[in-house]
């Protein structure tokens, strides 16, 4: 399927990568419609950042609306749907939220994209689902694993996402996407935590469990694999990683990050930052033959090409000056 002149929709636009995803459909010459979670302020996140603003339609609203999202759904061509609760930590304290929005969220759209017949749906999943890692690399066969509330809510939403196209032929892909940094990413999130931290001149970096492993992917090497999965109907009913097929610790990417920017500091353990054993997730390392074989994917991002991107972005004033290092963000 080309894209271009297609009628899109992006749920949760005004997020970390759906500020990227965004960007990369506009400039496929896409009719983009980008959601941002509604609030009173007007404000639409990481979107108000683009370039290309007055040029897409955005409309603010609740994916847990099941009649709103039958609305923005109307006369689309393809859903990008990624609008979620990311944050693990917080998924211990407000489970319920997440269940609301990661699984009710997802049937709604998945239900609005089957009434207003709409030609594709990418739903949104996490490399989180898979767990510890019981083998490696992991393929989309690994069983499933649900060490937070977040995982188990990811979990729902794929399997009520995979069941409209069992029982009613839904067109759609389960895109999942491993471990995702760069410009924009949460402060919740390890990199950004590191390099704000280092940043604003702090010498002891407050961290939490370093030894685990992750497959990490520069962001708009994820997006292109959405819009390739979107492109390819041969991904159709498919669970499909994008991800690099490596892994690398958290110790090891501190590491890195530190001699990128050339800060001597030093690392603090803070136990509140530390997950409850059972929950950690130590290793994750994505197999990606799959996206490869149906789409072509290829990361364009090496991780010190993607550590140099993302920490060039912070060094600007008015990026970093939008995250507050000294706290722990949920």
């Amino acid at each position: 399927m080309q894209l271009k002149n297609k009628r899109v929709l992006i749920t949760g636009a005004d997020g970390f990568i759906g500020s990227h995803l965004t960007e990369m459909l506009y400039d496929k010459g896409c009719q983009v419609r980008a959601l941002s979670y509604y609030n009173s302020f007007n404000y639409w996140g990481w979107l108000e950042n683009l370039n290309c603003l007055s040029e897409i339609e955005v409309v603010s609203g609740d994916v847990r609306d099941p009649n709103y999202c039958m609305e923005i759904t109307k006369d689309v061509d393809i859903i990008f749907h990624l609008a979620a609760l990311i944050a693990i930590p917080y998924s211990y304290i407000a489970p319920d939220s997440y269940i609301d929005t990661n699984i009710k969220g997802t049937a709604n759209m998945c239900r609005a994209a089957q009434k207003n017949n709409c030609g594709r749906i990418i739903i949104t999943s996490t490399s989180e689902v898979y767990g510890t890692a019981l083998y490696v690399p992991i393929d989309e066969k690994h069983i499933k694993q649900a060490q937070s509330p977040y995982s188990a809510s990811k979990i729902g939403g794929d399997a009520i996402a995979m069941s409209f196209y069992n029982s009613f032929d839904l067109p759609l892909t389960i895109a999942r996407p491993f471990n995702t940094y760069g410009p924009r990413q949460s402060a919740r999130a390890i990199i950004p935590t590191i390099i704000t931290q280092i940043l604003n001149g702090t010498k002891e970096i407050k961290l939490g469990d370093l030894r685990p492993t992750r497959d990490l992917n520069y962001v708009r090497d994820i997006a292109k694999g959405f819009i390739l999965l979107a492109e390819h109907e041969e991904a159709i009913g498919k669970e499909l990683n994008i991800c690099t097929n490596s892994e690398i610790s958290m110790l090891d990417v501190f590491e890195k990050i530190k001699q990128i920017i050339g800060e001597d500091v030093k690392l603090i353990s803070e136990k509140e930052r530390i997950r409850p054993e059972k929950s950690e997730v130590f290793r994750l390392w994505g197999e990606n033959s799959s996206i490869r074989t149906i789409t072509g994917y290829k990361p364009d991002y090496s991780i010190d090409k993607g550590l140099n991107e993302t920490i060039n972005w912070f060094k600007d004033s008015a990026n970093l000056g939008k995250y507050k290092s000294g706290i722990y963000n949920l």
